[in-house]
């Protein structure tokens, strides 16, 4: 019998399995593929935590691999923090399947320890569970979602002290303690009624919304007067099913934004996401319909938010009247231009922007302009997160952080990327730009003729189960092995491992990366280009990304597929090798 058949036997003899689990297993044990793959491995705890498809088996999410994931935290939270049973941990969750139950869960096992649990009494965005760990003072906080993966999953993610995603140093030793649980199906937990009357969980309400909301108020740039007014512009905003509703609205309120047009079919919570293929604001088939309803209203923009609330899209029309989806690259390039322009130039003085290795350089350009130091993190708003708590310590002033995959922070009262202070903040910099006569597809091409033609692409390839695995992880070896010296014609100047902690130059010199170690490889490229390769941390792809910079958007087109046609070539090639 092999190992993963021998925990399959052990699931499926439980007694005690719960009965929704056991009914699933029954239906799967007909195909051993589909048995093979839920119990081959341990669902991965990464650096935020993990994430996977529900169902039954140590590689799926359930109650049983969630109360092994939370005993793990509970011991490391005992031994590395203080005060740990009074603090306690503050719960939040989004609209998927299973997501109040594995909230419930947390606070179960947490209990056993004598830990309590603040529970938001509804669905909740990410940055307000960011928010209410720094709020409540907490010692940790979890945020049960998925993001803006596909209805068949869920996740489990967890933030420290700071309100910010855990660190890969405090993620080893969560994972080391999450280890020392062997057994998931026994790992002790409490009863609702007994949590009840210990008053080990705490059911939390609108108060940590209210204090939210008055701290989004202070980010505006407007003044105090032409916050009064009446705003006339026209928005057109979807949260796609997900958690962001009440607070963009509030937020909009706030500002006295008052035409905001909602997207009824998708306004409400829904596990399933039955109005777009994926409730994620990058993929542009997510607002079909905010268009529609834009176009009937003439709306000037159009928002998005994924499930969670913490990454937004938007969406402008241009000059042929049909409205065009930003990229994350741009919307965040001009959201950093209107807050640069519009701060004190005294705060500016120590202020910082952070961006990520794989976002556009153009955020830097346009910091440049400002005198702002630009620092370059690792992929994942984490990374981001950290670097403003050692702020805290520096004196430097944290002024926007923001990522190409739709995540932008303007405040640090959350510790996340905020799709909820993005929305508000994207709609005030429309309607400054409005009163130019400008559109911000306009903006942008002021920015284009100040800084260069910068444009970004990204490719991922999908490699599903255990040889998908495998493959992503030949598909590093050989690349890293076999180090290019040219793409696409564009000769490599530089090659960064950030695996290794090493940056190689053109005449084999080595410099160390002053980064933590992660599994990326990026090649800086002659004529301001780049390509960086990537596994990501949350699904089963490879990823690829590409920036360019030219004298005309034509040049920048050209050189852009050019590098995209040359790598999907080259990692498929190592694909169909295998």
């Amino acid at each position: 019998m092999s190992s993963w058949e021998k925990v399959y036997h052990k699931w499926s003899s439980f007694q005690n399995l719960d009965p929704s689990l056991k009914s699933d297993l029954e239906n799967i044990k007909v195909n051993q593929e589909s048995l093979e793959d839920a119990f081959y491995k341990e669902l991965t705890f990464g650096t935020g935590g993990m994430r996977g498809i529900l169902g039954p088996g140590i590689n799926r999410m359930n109650i049983y691999t969630i109360r092994k994931a939370v005993n793990g935290l509970a011991n490391y939270l005992l031994i590395n923090t203080v005060n740990v049973k009074d603090r306690g941990v503050v719960v939040a969750y989004d609209s998927r399947y299973m997501s109040q139950e594995f909230a419930v869960e947390t606070a179960k096992v947490l209990g056993t320890y004598g830990i309590r649990t603040y529970v938001f009494d509804s669905l909740r965005p990410t940055p307000l569970l960011s928010f209410a760990v720094r709020y409540l003072g907490t010692v940790a906080g979890v945020m049960i979602t998925a993001s803006h993966n596909p209805p068949e999953y869920n996740g489990f993610k967890v933030y420290n002290e700071d309100g910010g995603q855990i660190t890969p140093d405090e993620a080893t030793e969560i994972i080391a303690s999450i280890q020392e649980t062997k057994d998931e199906l026994s790992v002790p937990f409490m009863e609702n009624e007994e949590l009840e009357k210990q008053e080990l969980i705490n059911w939390v309400g609108k108060e940590i919304d209210n204090a939210y909301l008055e701290q989004l108020k202070q980010i505006s740039r407007l003044e105090p007067a032409e916050i009064e007014k009446q705003k006339d512009l026209q928005i057109v905003f979807t949260p796609l099913h997900g958690t962001a509703y009440d607070l963009v609205t509030n937020g909009l309120d706030q500002l006295n934004f008052a035409n905001v047009g909602v997207v009824e079919e998708q306004a409400k919570p829904d596990p399933e996401f039955s109005t777009v293929e994926s409730p994620n604001p990058e993929e542009h088939h997510a607002f079909t319909l905010a268009i529609k309803q834009g176009k009937q209203t003439d709306a000037d923009i159009l928002l998005g938010t994924d499930p969670d609330a913490d990454r937004l899209g938007v969406a402008v029309k241009d000059n042929t009247g049909e409205y065009r989806v930003l990229t994350g690259n741009q919307l965040g390039a001009l959201l950093l231009d209107y807050i640069l322009s519009h701060s004190d130039p005294v705060m500016l003085k120590s202020a910082r922007m952070l961006k990520t290795v794989v976002t556009s350089e153009l955020g830097r350009a346009v910091a440049d302009a400002y005198g702002i130091k630009t620092i370059d993190t690792l992929t994942g708003f984490k990374y981001i997160g950290e670097k403003i708590r050692q702020f805290d310590a520096t004196g430097e002033t944290f002024i926007f952080g923001y990522e190409e995959s739709y995540g932008y922070l303007i405040s640090s009262f959350a510790r996340d990327k905020d799709a909820v202070q993005a929305a508000v903040m994207a709609c005030e910099m429309a309607y400054f730009w409005k009163k130019q006569e400008k559109t911000l597809l306009e903006a942008l091409d002021v920015l284009y003729e100040k800084h260069g033609f910068y444009l970004e692409g990204m490719s991922s390839l999908t490699l599903k189960g255990k040889e998908g695995s495998e493959q992503i992880v030949k598909i590093m070896e050989e690349i890293r092995n076999n180090q290019l010296t040219e793409i696409a014609q564009f000769k490599v100047e530089k090659v960064e491992d950030y695996q290794a902690g090493e940056r190689t130059l053109a005449g084999g010199e080595k410099e160390t990366i002053q980064l933590p170690k992660e599994n990326m490889m990026k090649f800086i490229l002659e004529q301001d280009s780049w390509v960086c390769l990537r596994p990501s941390g949350t699904e089963p792809k490879i990823k690829c990304y590409f920036g360019v910079c030219a004298d005309s958007s034509e040049e920048s087109e050209q050189k852009l597929t050019a590098l995209k046609e040359t790598m999907d070539e080259l990692i498929e090639g190592i694909v169909s090798s295998n």
